[in-house]
């Protein structure tokens, strides 16, 4: 009996088509981000214009990174990596095809709604209820295709890469559909159907998920399946990344109340989110470690490779977030830290050092590949990149670390009498060379982009879309469509 042998195409396009937005809606959205930590340094830029005021502006930058370059890198590289893992096309292009533009559609209603002001006031939710029904939408077209093409995967592991991003793509919707619960009252006017404290307590369960699961899980099964294929070593330890997976996955979703530490939460539900983010240290820096180990036998490619410096420095950044979160989780340590910029430098070295690391080294992996080149039109660009970047980071984190523990402690100074040591304006007064740094900081992170953007445009006009190519035993390939 001879078997018949055929041949299927991956569907590289959707690939194609997150990428370059990926890049695209980075550059606008740390544009953003320059700008209104530009706003805190010199006030005067916005000239009164509400569209420019620092409360609508930040939620734009925070979408925009989070779920226009954030988003689109985590689409892209998943859409790739599930087609090579399963040996087979994606279940439907179609469903793939509405998952980007019903995204981009979200993006482009966070560009329109947020500088004039419609927000439902929720961190990472701010977008009303008509953009949240897409947000619905696309991501309902993207667990089809996700899903529909790891049940007819032609390999019968599933990688550990698959997990991740099926556990990331899962609890999000969850966490979406939960957090936006909301009673309309006009097209882009809702009220939350949670009162008071649950509201508060359904918000951080909602945001530090979106953390955990959006801005942690997805972005490991990046690691799991780039810095192996960039480093073409197998991964450190195949039985702890599963050991990783199962921990972070139980752990992560109570952690949430940490985030509420000497509020109105009833003080159990405050300490149950600050044992649960302890215990969080354990397999984050499991899965750390089994990144960074992965090189074993390949250090010396760090010298040469400034795609691989990307993928590993994010490795450093995801550890030192995940040991500093749960150090800031402890009471007395958020007594000194909450409210402050110690926060958001601690949310920036997981923005920018994590997840900005990894996807810009993942996505440079993938630039090439995708339009028949070896190599990214400038290596040397690269490099420039990757340093601008670095420091750009560090600028940016070390400012607001200092500003944040000198606020804090400010804040707490008593004189012997009993009263403030200093005013809040003071205190204000003081962190101005700090948010000048932190400026400075983005600015460097922005134009790496910038450079990226251009290096990607180049290797693509000078290369074009190829197409890959699998043999299918038995019957004739066909494409699946929903």
């Amino acid at each position: 009996m001879v078997t018949q042998v055929s041949t299927q195409t991956f569907n590289d396009k959707i690939v194609r088509q997150f990428t370059i937005m990926a890049i695209v809606w980075g550059v606008i959205g740390t544009a953003v981000g320059v700008l209104i930590a530009s706003l805190l340094v010199w006030p005067e830029i916005g000239s009164g214009i509400p569209e420019l005021s620092f409360g609508r502006l930040r939620p734009l930058h925070t979408n925009l990174v989070i779920f226009g370059f954030g988003g689109c890198a985590l689409f892209a590289t998943s859409y790739y990596a599930v087609q090579r893992t399963s040996q087979t096309r994606l279940y439907s292009d179609r469903s793939a095809s509405v998952s980007f533009w019903l995204w981009q559609a979200v993006l482009v209603g966070a560009v329109i709604s947020l500088p004039l002001g419609y927000t439902q006031g929720k961190e990472y939710g701010e977008l009303e209820w008509p953009i949240d029904l897409m947000i619905l939408g696309s991501w309902i077209a993207y667990a089809i295709s996700f899903f529909g093409t790891i049940s007819h995967r032609k390999i019968k592991h599933i990688y550990v890469a698959n997990w991740f991003y099926g556990a990331f793509i899962i609890a999000f919707a969850l966490l979406h559909i939960v957090e936006s619960a909301m009673i309309p009252a006009g097209w882009f006017k809702s009220y939350s159907a949670y009162p008071g404290v649950q509201d508060a307590m359904v918000q951080w369960w909602y945001g530090h998920n979106a953390i955990g699961f959006y801005l942690t899980a997805g972005f490991l099964g990046m690691m799991y399946y780039y810095v192996p294929k960039q480093a073409e070593r197998p991964v450190y330890s195949y039985s702890l990344s599963i050991v990783h997976f199962w921990a972070l996955i139980f752990t992560y979703m109570w952690a949430g109340p940490h985030h509420l530490h000497y509020t109105a939460l009833p003080d159990w539900t405050q300490s149950i989110g600050m044992v649960l983010s302890l215990i969080l240290f354990a397999p984050s820096w499991g899965g750390m470690i089994n990144g960074i180990m992965t090189l074993s036998g390949a250090w010396h490619k760090l010298r040469t490779d400034p795609i691989l410096r990307f993928l590993i420095v994010a490795l450093s950044f995801y550890g030192m977030s995940t040991f500093e979160g749960p150090m800031m989780a402890i009471k007395t340590v958020n007594a000194l830290s909450h409210y402050t910029d110690w926060t958001v430098g601690h949310v920036h070295s997981g923005a920018l050092g994590w997840v900005g690391f990894i996807s810009i080294g993942s996505l440079y992996f993938l630039v090439p590949r995708l339009f028949g080149q070896k190599q990214m039109y400038s290596v040397k660009a690269i490099e420039v990149h990757f340093w601008m970047a670095t420091v750009g980071v560090v600028l940016y984190i070390s400012a607001l670390w200092i500003s944040g523990v000198m606020e804090g402690l400010m804040w707490r100074a008593m004189n012997a009498d009993g009263t403030l040591a200093y005013t809040f304006v003071e205190s204000v007064k003081a962190k101005f060379p700090y948010y000048f740094t932190r400026t400075l900081g983005g600015f460097l992170y922005m134009s790496g982009l910038i450079l990226m953007l251009w290096n990607t445009y180049k290797t693509a006009t000078n290369g074009k879309p190829v197409t890959i190519e699998i043999p299918i035993p038995g019957a004739l390939a066909h494409n699946r469509t929903l």
